[in-house]
């Protein structure tokens, strides 16, 4: 039976009218559309062909856009927001707008926002992702993420984190769950338990929160305690295990039958609802994941997903064969009517306290333009790279770095290989060397002669020939990588900083805030935390003296090492 009381409170809110609407939905729903309110698909060609494709096959309870037009965008809403019960339209906007293809408003990193220091900023970008968003039906953000950057070696938590200080995350966090749903646009707090103390990525592995209970308090505890208190709608579950909670609730347990956040009752009901006190949505993170795949087979883990606690399944590996599961899971009791129940009445909520329990407005593109990419965004995102470009360090005297005092630099871009920009767009480091020659610096960019020993280039065709060099790193974290390292040019990294004793030499990072790790010893250390163009605007003319450095690093960019200090 439904609990009205419940949705009476944080983070719903419903009146009796809306309260009304969820339970008559509920009670007219026959029991394969209840099933279907639990998927969340992805939508990727972006046509309505894939929609009425994947509503032949179960009617899904909620999309995600992946990035697309912003004419795709308004096509797809209209038709999602005229189903029978309208749908949660969600997508990843943790940096700003720039999922609707191509004008929308790339703000920078989580990281930057936190190296300002100040949670306007974090209100800032939570105003950018949801008035862009809105724009064009997205109702539901699968952000902010409330990661903490624990281990400088994670290679998924990085820059998208608001770092590794719990107050000043919970800080960020709670400034931007409040705005963003201010704008009428759902939160949903990521990565729960939380991702940032393993170093694997868990797209690719069941990854491991190894805090102590007493740890996990002060630091996680912390932040989604935080998160719950500022009314997050939602919060998503990962594939991570937390072994010291699972126990804690069961200590009987072996160790092989720890399950990750999403396939674990201990996590999701005994954690995250009772003690936590959480009442909102749990959903999945893509259950396509390696993290979600490897600890079960698929025909269990579909169904053990909501019934261990989850109230959306995000994604599948084949729409009809995880409907399937899901159905079975239900008929033969795994799931019961009363949590599939709870699970659907969660999600109605959700979509009540978002209006989509009244008819939706006609989306239209002319309109949605007006808020994309406007020229107040553009400006919050400059102020933001101005604010939060941090010199970690610097070598006494080498700044400021003007082609009066330096004319003839030598340039080491240095481009992640799994990196590729979008068609229409260069690399960062492109970008750089071309801002770098209109300033009147004269560039040589470094070729590498694969030579070995005893026929390497002679010093003399470096000391004495160039003025200064700099090295411009852009790698981005990107899901599915197991490290995020600078991959020096082979054969004997003929590419790293040889000449740092005899040459100034200037390396500036538009993503990653750890490359000291791989050139310790570089003595005028830049992190911009994104590759946006504010961000490379803002390093330039702090670089050459037209701008100040006021940002503060949210975390250790010495990687805890001594020699990254020198």
């Amino acid at each position: 039976m439904m609990n009205r009381e419940l949705l009476k409170q944080k983070p719903f809110y419903l009146d009796e009218a809306k309260i009304n609407w969820v339970e008559s939905t509920l009670n007219t729903m026959s029991e394969d559309e209840k099933i279907g309110q639990l998927f969340c698909a992805c939508v990727r060609a972006g046509t309505l062909e894939e929609l009425q494709g994947l509503q032949e096959i179960t009617p899904f309870g909620g999309v995600m856009y992946r990035p697309l037009p912003a004419e795709t965008c308004v096509e797809l809403t209209n038709y999602l927001n005229n189903l029978k019960v309208p749908a949660l339209i969600a997508a990843d906007l943790e940096h700003g707008g720039n999922i609707i293809e191509p004008n929308g408003t790339l703000f920078g990193a989580q990281l930057a926002a936190a190296a300002t220091r100040d949670t306007g900023m974090a209100e800032k970008l939570a105003a950018v992702c949801a008035e862009e968003g809105r724009a064009v039906g997205i109702n539901w953000a699968f952000a902010p993420d409330a990661d903490l950057d624990l281990n400088w070696r994670n290679p998924i938590t990085n820059c998208r984190t608001y770092g590794s200080d719990p107050e000043l995350t919970a800080q960020m966090i709670s400034a931007y769950v409040k705005k963003m749903q201010s704008y009428g646009m759902a939160a949903s707090c990521k990565h729960f338990p939380g991702d940032g103390v393993d170093e694997r990525d868990h797209h690719l592995v069941t990854n491991v929160n190894s805090l102590s209970t007493d740890e996990w308090d002060e630091t996680y505890g912390k932040v989604y305690r935080v998160a719950i208190d500022a009314g997050t709608m939602s919060i998503m579950v990962a594939h991570i295990v937390q072994p010291a909670y699972i126990r804690h609730f069961n200590p009987d347990i072996k160790d092989e039958d720890m399950m990750p956040a999403s396939l674990s009752k201990e996590l999701m009901v005994n954690l995250l609802r009772e003690k936590l006190g959480f009442n909102g949505l749990i959903v999945t993170d893509a259950t396509t994941m390696s993290g979600f795949t490897i600890p079960m087979p698929r025909n269990l883990s579909v169904p053990t997903a909501i019934a261990n606690g989850a109230d959306v399944f995000l994604f599948s590996r084949n729409m009809a064969e995880d409907v399937s599961f899901m159905k079975e899971g239900v008929r033969s009791g795994l799931i019961t009517q009363e949590r599939l129940n709870d699970a659907v009445t969660r999600i109605l909520a959700m979509k009540a306290a978002l209006g989509l329990d009244k008819p939706q407005k006609t989306y239209t593109l002319a309109e949605a333009e007006t808020k994309i990419g406007t020229p107040e965004h553009h400006a919050w995102a400059k102020e933001c790279a101005d604010r939060s470009i941090t010199l970690v360090k610097e070598e006494k005297g080498v700044l400021p770095f003007t082609p009066e005092r330096y004319p003839r630099i030598m340039y080491f871009p240095l481009k992640a290989s799994y990196n590729q920009p979008a068609p229409g767009h260069e690399d960062a480091c492109d970008t750089f060397l071309k801002m770098l020659e209109k300033e009147g610096f004269e560039v040589t960019v470094f070729n590498d002669s694969k030579a070995l020993e005893g026929r390497l280039a002679p010093t003399t065709d470096f000391v004495g020939k160039y003025d200064a060099m700099i090295y411009a790193a852009n790698y981005p974290i990107k899901s599915g990588e197991t490290v995020v390292r600078i991959e020096w040019t082979n054969p004997l990294g003929s590419n790293c900083p040889h000449f740092l004793t005899t040459i100034p030499n200037i390396f500036v990072s538009f993503g990653n805030p750890y490359h000291l790790v791989d050139a310790p010893r570089i003595r005028t250390y830049i992190n911009a935390y994104a590759n946006n163009q504010e961000s490379l605007n803002a390093v330039m003319d702090k670089l050459t003296g037209r701008s100040s450095f006021t940002g503060v690093s949210p975390v250790d960019s010495f990687c805890g090492k001594w020699d990254t200090r020198l």
